[in-house]
């Protein structure tokens, strides 16, 4: 007998944010998140409060936790995307199809009494935060702010009546591997004369961290289930880039003076959490100050990049992106970072797919979005 419990208390609240690390107990690829972070995420701290309302719920056979879901409703998407529009997120769950059926179903009748009848997710809680079901790559560890799970939630996610909605798609690249073709060595060259390279200026970082989120905002803003960063959002990230990211791994393109472009390098702290199992204390950031600040992490992720809109579809759009993945491959050299994860890409965008294939990435995991229709009688 599977019993749905709404998660209502902070007891409640440290089961939902535990329950999988029970879950993936065993998996070698699994890394407990830090507790602390993810208490924060689910609370009035995290920046996307301001706009989405969510609710949580528990599966239990027993006193035993089988199961979480969170729904949540985005009022920035709705603006966008219409007033029926509505999210479920942070599944996880044993192969059970009884539990799926008793998670999702709790998910979806909030979500009808919340006017949501087009449901698409996960998201936790939001697009511009953890993203999609992995459906391919469990045999590696996540990259930072990326998820991992079990092979068997998309079967029972799919006979509930949820359909793919679109796929992302993450590259992995050695740095070793990073090469570029004499016919794109050309290119780069001549867009050199015209393009600014420059790391990020702590010194205004406020306005840097301005010009990335107007880059980025206006860069992805055609982009499937795009929602735009508040500059909430956008300063609480700032304020986590300072500390956990070296001014050169911040990089901005300028073309004639003006802004056109950005990539963010964040050293992968999963490296740096993994086998703390969610702890910090009695050492724990001790732990994660050494091996950010002093023994280093070996491998990286890109998690944010952007080109301005009237670049996007012209010859040096192309061209810009590959100079600012060029300009960190010196820094990631001094600080012998192995490897790169660029994600997440959507499946659709060709044009990015393309470059990274032919400078010596591969994609090697995908995170799957799903949607479903619902009604109040469905």
């Amino acid at each position: 007998m599977i019993s749905i419990e709404k998660v209502s208390s902070k007891q409640d609240l440290k089961a939902f944010i535990n329950f999988p690390s029970t879950l993936f107990a065993g998996d070698e690829n699994w890394i407990d998140p830090l507790y602390v972070e993810r208490e924060e995420h689910l609370s009035k701290k995290n920046p996307a409060s301001d706009h989405v309302v969510w609710q949580a719920w528990l599966a239990k056979r027993g006193s035993e936790v089988v199961g979480r879901i969170t729904a949540q409703v985005d009022s920035l998407h709705r603006e966008l995307y219409g007033p029926n529009t509505g999210h479920f997120g942070m599944i996880d769950a044993i192969d059970d199809e009884e539990v799926f059926a008793a998670l999702f179903k709790a998910a979806e009748e909030w979500l009808v009494s919340q006017g949501a009848h087009q449901i698409t997710g996960p998201f936790s809680l939001n697009i511009n935060q953890e993203s999609g079901l992995l459906v391919e790559g469990f045999d590696t560890p996540p990259s930072a702010l990326m998820t991992h799970g079990k092979p068997w939630y998309a079967k029972h996610i799919e006979k509930l009546g949820y359909s793919k909605a679109i796929d992302l798609i993450a590259y992995w690249m050695k740095r070793t591997d990073l090469h570029f073709e004499p016919s794109l060595t050309k290119l780069m060259d001549n867009v050199r004369k015209r393009v600014t390279i420059r790391p990020l200026n702590r010194k205004i970082f406020d306005q840097e961290m301005q010009i990335l989120r107007n880059l980025f905002n206006l860069g992805w803003q055609d982009n499937w289930g795009f929602v735009p960063f508040t500059e909430h959002e956008f300063a609480t990230m700032g304020q986590q880039l300072k500390y956990l990211v070296p001014d050169d791994m911040i990089y901005i393109a300028e073309i004639d003076g003006e802004p056109a472009a950005f990539i963010v390098g964040l050293p992968n702290i999963n490296e740096a959490i993994s086998g703390l199992k969610g702890k910090l204390l009695p050492f724990g950031w001790a732990k994660v100050l050494w091996r950010l600040k002093v023994s280093g992490v070996r491998t990286a992720r890109v998690p944010l990049m952007g080109v301005k809109k009237e670049y996007q579809f012209s010859r040096i759009g192309p061209i810009i992106a590959l100079l600012l993945i060029e300009a960190l491959r010196e820094p990631f050299r001094r600080r012998n970072i192995d490897a790169l994860e660029m994600s997440w890409i959507l499946e659709t965008n060709t044009g990015m797919r393309t470059i990274l294939e032919r400078i010596g990435a591969e994609p090697y995991k995908n995170y799957r979005l799903f949607e479903k229709k619902i009604t109040p009688e469905s």
